[in-house]
This record gives structure tokens, sequence and C-alpha cells, in this order.
């Protein structure tokens, strides 16, 4: 086990920042895939509870980044080409939805923030933090499907998110795909602007695929 720490945070529950804290040492490779995750050490390393520790672990289940394995207990989850393809085909089909009805529903309004939330997603990408490019990359989506205006297809959709957070992770280590990244994020907002439905869906769909590639390629350079 790699060395990490604890960060307080005033404004959050103690379980909210063991969350944190474990999410990042995941994403990081702190913590590497296969690596079990003894509630006891990770209580005495963090210097907390074990509390904290087991509901961290079961929130990282639900966005796939740990597994529990009978008689072994929890583990870092291994990333398998199954598991990201399962998870971006549901995405592809959800956000093909969405673009689908913001194209219909969004207000220039929306379309100013999006122009923003792009212009933030390009100035993250010089802090070199994967994990807050990542973010800001959630927000720029976010402006899209709350245009939707469908409560059901935004709740899917974050939910789907936590799955997905690991991949679009891994996709943004690499640095090389910035540019391409800054490019669609351009014509998506183009798209949604001129209410270009067709071609709207078929650039998310383009962003989606290479997303997909990248992420293949890490996993099967690492078999």
């Amino acid at each position: 086990m790699r060395d990490f720490e604890i960060h307080m945070n005033e404004y959050l529950p103690l379980r909210d920042v063991v969350f944190t804290t474990l999410r990042q040492a995941i994403l990081r490779g702190e913590l590497k895939p296969g690596e079990r995750l003894m509630e006891i050490q990770l209580a005495n390393k963090l210097g907390v509870s074990r509390t904290p520790i087991r509901e961290a672990i079961r929130k990282l289940e639900l966005e796939g980044l740990v597994i529990t394995i009978a008689r072994r207990g929890a583990e870092v989850a291994e990333i398998t080409e199954k598991n990201m393809q399962d998870v971006l085909e549901v995405r592809k089909s959800l956000e093909a939805l969405a673009i689908q009805l913001a194209c219909e529903r969004m207000t220039q309004e929306a379309i100013e923030e999006l122009k923003q939330k792009s212009i933030e997603f390009q100035a993250s990408l010089s802090t070199k933090d994967v994990t807050k490019i990542a973010e800001a990359d959630v927000e720029f989506h976010d402006v899209i499907f709350e245009a939707t205006d469908n409560q059901r297809l935004v709740q899917l959709l974050n939910n789907l998110r936590e799955q997905m957070y690991r991949f679009r992770v891994e996709h943004l280590k690499n640095e090389d795909w910035y540019p391409q990244l800054i490019e669609e994020h351009e014509e998506i907002i183009r798209r949604l602007e001129n209410r270009e439905r067709e071609e709207a869906m078929q650039i998310i769909s383009k962003h989606i695929d290479n997303q997909v590639n990248v992420v293949r390629d890490v996993i099967q350079t690492k078999k």
C-alpha cells in the first residue's frame, strides 16, 4: 500500500472525506487493482474508526471501483474491457437521447452556460490534475443533461456517471487527446446552438467511441 493521507474538511462529514481519500488513492494508482482493502489497516492508516471505512467501501462498490469477494473481502476492482464496454454502451444510448432532447429544449441561457463550462474545461487541462479535469468534463455534460428537462433521464445518467468515472479518468490521463476533446466539445456546442439534432447525435457518439478506444488500449497494454 503506497503512502496516501486523509485531508480533513470542516465542511464535509468524516465518511465523505474518507470516501474521497480512498477514491483518489484508487484513481491515482496508490491503491492497485487487486489490492485488498483491510478495514482495520485502513482505519489505522487514516486515523479513523472502521465505520467510515466500511461506508466508503460500500460507496466505492457502487462506482465499480471496488468488488467484494466471498471469504476474501473487498479489493480494488480490475479495469476490464467487458465492464467498460457494458457501461459505455449504456452511456452512448442515454446520451444520444439526452442530446436529442437538448436540441429541442435547450435555452440560450443554457447554451451560454455550456460555453462557459467548455472554457473551464480547457483551463483545467493546464492543471495536470486528472481528477479536476474529469470533474470539469462532468460539469460540461451535466449542463446538457439538465437542458433535457427530463429528471428521470438525468437521474439515470447521474447513476451511470459514478460507474463511468474510472473510465473517464483513464481517458483523460492521455494528454495527446486533449486537443481532440476541446474540438469535440466545441462542435457539440455548435450543433446544439444550431438545433442540428442528427449532427449532434453523431458527434456525441464519436465522443464516446473515442473514449472507448483510448481506454481499451490502456487495458490491453496492462495485460
